[in-house]
């Protein structure tokens, strides 16, 4: 539709027509069924009303999209199509690592290729717009939803978040692609006490310097819509924050596409405080800027009244529904309202062998090797031969006694081991049966002397009562599972147990005041270490946890999230050697809950701490050093990686000139590796405190044993600008220092000075 034919539509509207446009309804509504991702019961709207409404949530499949759409166009006055929309966060039915893990990745290549297939079976399944990406900075394990953004860095998370909105979007007038919402604006990733929908405290400089750059990076990428945040920023309420939303969002940011909220947030508003009632917080969402009203009462019910009384001028009503109208023009939607009529392309597209190929290499470079002392790769033994004669080792029986045990036998015990819901808590596959566990990614490989075993309950009592999605632990199946996997861990050389949180344990509303593994998979680690310390612990989560025991328990721990449909298969070929793990840490892993939050690009204080030492009178703990277990941008190889010293092209420069760092990064072990050269840099004298270091670049690159390769990164005078004392982004002069290696903690350093203009 031409702009001028859509400015005539907009004109043509009623006033209660264009205010449907702004109403979004959850599927249940029209339909009966649907998935269900907040409150119920929360939208009470009138027939006339249900028959004007401009998008949909939360539901999916061809055909069903088909019959509604036509239903609801045939309602609508001037037959306008609906929107629908959907959280794909990590893949629609092809499911790829959770957003945390592809952090980890490093690779906004990869990002951008998941995205693109998830984009591709999303619409063509019918759907226009995914709640994605998620682009909270987030520091606090505690808080659930850290699984659904890349991490804790405000430069990876921009690159990534470009990439995913690249994969989504593309041309929206294709048929294989969704329009974007970059969300949660703003600072939704720093609730106090890391409790979900909570308060949000943060300076400006904060606030600016740290976790408004990955949203603004998506928005200079193109990204369509824009959710408001559950939080409040400076004691406002982000959907009725009219500095937020105009001021920074739109005029800061320049951006131009739909401001949706988030479920039900413009009703919330009264519980907030803010608002008195319903209607008072549909005024100040609309003054803000909001021009989707996700499930609430708030527009549906009183924005009409607003409009008519004077209180609502009806410009901010238009200028809203014109952004609407504008996107559903962009997504080809008035020419060709039914994108897909059936669901012929679904089937061609959904879990088709490139998209589950695509996710099974990203799962797999999205896992972190945390420790291995010697025992990964596993080996694969022969049945026969001299070469299985020399492959014996030592182990040790149930009852205590020692005997032979053949090296490459293999006890695979957890109940991680054959559970196919290792796709993260915002995935909604259709057909979960479709995901490999590991067990089958172990047996595909054909290798002789595998074992399984339970061992325990994901869930401890507590959980599993709360959640009702698992048995409840009655006492005596477990001790027979225990019993089971205690014999296996004796007669085999290796044992790998499968460990982890339960995927409803992270996600939305699941923050947590422990970072810990359940009582029971405590348990089995530790009976287990008395009968074979050969342990392999692999880690299944949505969070950073506290590992500290695990890992002193364990030879090698690889932590792979929550992997996706693929996630047996790349377990099993990280194990085993067939793809090298080169995942590093987009969030750090702290050595106990208390040091929460705990991030690597903090401020320097005034009586700094040696990171792992303990003294009197100056920051830190008096029962734990400061240094985190591991920490941001840290993961092992099978190989180990040298790095030469940092080399500058020169050592000083001024605006619009650059210097380029390079290093040398060797392969030093003897099996392949791929390394990610990681660049920091560091403001020593700033006219504010500056971080004691901050990302600013990062390359991957692959080495064959004994090879070097050099690594450079070009610094120009952009990447040294903050926000100074007077909120001024801007660069100060002086002396700078360079830091290249493979983590956050890299000592390889240089110096260089920015002169004067």
């Amino acid at each position: 539709m031409t702009q001028e034919k859509l400015k005539e539509l907009l004109q043509d509207m009623s006033l209660e027509e264009k205010i449907g446009q702004m109403i979004q309804l959850p599927a249940n509504v029209l339909t009966g069924d649907g998935l269900v991702t907040g409150p119920t019961g929360t939208t009470q709207l009138t027939e006339e009303q249900v028959g004007m409404a401009g998008s949909v949530l939360g539901i999916k499949g061809a055909e069903k999209l088909y019959e509604l759409q036509k239903r609801q166009m045939e309602k609508q006055p001037h037959h306008i199509p609906l929107l629908f929309m959907l959280d794909v966060i990590n893949g629609y039915e092809t499911i790829f690592p959770i957003p945390l893990a592809l952090g980890c990745t490093f690779s906004p290549e990869m990002a951008e290729e998941s995205c693109s297939a998830a984009a591709a079976e999303a619409a063509a399944s019918g759907l226009h717009v995914t709640f994605s990406p998620m682009l909270d900075l987030v520091r606090d394990a505690r808080w659930g939803r850290v699984m659904e953004s890349p991490g804790e860095d405000p430069y990876l998370n921009s690159e990534i978040g470009k990439a995913m909105v690249r994969g989504y979007q593309g041309d929206l007038r294709q048929k294989d692609k969704v329009a974007a919402c970059l969300k949660h604006f703003a600072g939704y990733g720093y609730p106090e006490g890391g409790r979900d929908y909570d308060n949000v405290e943060l300076s400006e400089h904060t606030f600016m310097e740290d976790y408004l750059p990955a949203y603004e990076a998506a928005v200079k990428e193109g990204c369509r819509l824009a959710m408001t945040s559950f939080n409040t920023i400076d004691r406002i309420p982000s959907s009725g924050n009219k500095r937020l939303l105009r001021g920074i969002l739109r005029e800061k940011m320049g951006f131009e596409g739909v401001v949706i909220s988030d479920y039900s947030a413009v009703e919330e508003m009264v519980f907030h405080g803010v608002a008195a009632d319903a209607r008072e917080a549909a005024k100040l969402g609309i003054e803000a800027g909001v021009d989707i009203d996700m499930v609430s009462n708030a527009y549906a019910g009183h924005l009409a009244e607003l409009v008519r009384s004077g209180e609502v001028p009806e410009k901010l009503v238009d200028e809203a529904v014109w952004r609407i109208l504008q996107l559903k023009n962009d997504l080809g939607l008035f020419e060709e309202p039914f994108r897909v009529t059936d669901s012929s392309l679904a089937k061609e597209l959904l879990l088709c062998e490139d998209f589950r190929r695509k996710a099974r290499e990203t799962a797999a470079a999205s896992f972190v090797l945390l420790k291995n002392e010697g025992i990964l790769p596993l080996r694969k033994c022969p049945d026969s031969g001299e070469e299985r004669e020399q492959a014996l080792s030592c182990g040790e029986t149930h009852s205590g006694e020692k005997k032979e045990a053949e090296d490459g036998s293999v006890a695979w015990i957890g109940p991680y081991v054959d559970n196919r819901e290792i796709y993260g808590a915002w995935s909604f596959p259709e057909r979960p049966e479709e995901t490999v566990t590991v067990k089958q990614g172990v047996e595909g490989k054909g290798l002789p002397r595998m074992s399984f075993a339970q061992g325990c309950y994901l869930m401890d009592k507590g959980c599993a009562t709360k959640f009702g999605r698992v048995p409840n632990p009655s006492g005596g199946q477990e001790e027979e599972w225990m019993e089971e996997a205690l014999k296996l861990a004796a007669s085999n050389s290796r044992v790998v147990l499968c460990l982890g949180e339960h995927k409803d344990l992270s996600g939305e509303a699941g923050s947590r005041t422990s970072l810990g593994l359940p009582d029971g998979q405590m348990e089995l680690l530790r009976r287990v270490r008395q009968v074979n310390p050969n342990i392999v612990t692999v880690l299944f989560c949505g969070r950073p946890l506290a590992v500290k025991e695990i890992a002193e328990l364990s030879k090698a721990l690889l932590v792979v999230w929550m992997p996706g449909t693929e996630g047996g298969n790349a377990v099993a070929d990280v194990l085993f050697g067939d793809r090298v793990p080169q995942g590093k840490l987009s969030m750090t892993f702290p050595r106990s809950l208390g040091q929460v939050p705990v991030y690597y690009n903090h401020l320097s204080t005034g009586r700094p701490n040696l990171p792992n030492e303990i003294h009197i009178f100056k920051n830190g703990y008096l029962d734990e050093v400061t240094a985190p277990l591991y920490p941001f941008g840290y993961g092992l190889s099978y190989t180990e990686f040298a790095y030469s010293e940092v080399r500058l092209d020169r050592q000083e420069m001024k605006a619009g000139e650059r210097i380029t760092a390079s290093v040398t990064v060797t392969n030093t072990g003897d099996a392949d590796g791929v390394e990610t050269v990681q660049l920091y840099l560091r403001d020593p004298a700033a006219s504010v405190a500056r971080p004691v270091r901050t990302l600013k670049g990062f390359k991957k690159v692959s080495l064959a044993p004994k090879e070097s390769r050099e690594v450079s990164f070009v610094i120009e005078e952009p990447m040294l600008r903050f926000y100074d004392s007077g909120m001024r982004y801007t660069s100060e002069p002086g002396s700078f220092e360079v830091l290249i290696g493979g983590s956050s903690d890299t000592e390889n350093r240089a110096e260089f000075s920015l002169l004067p203009a």
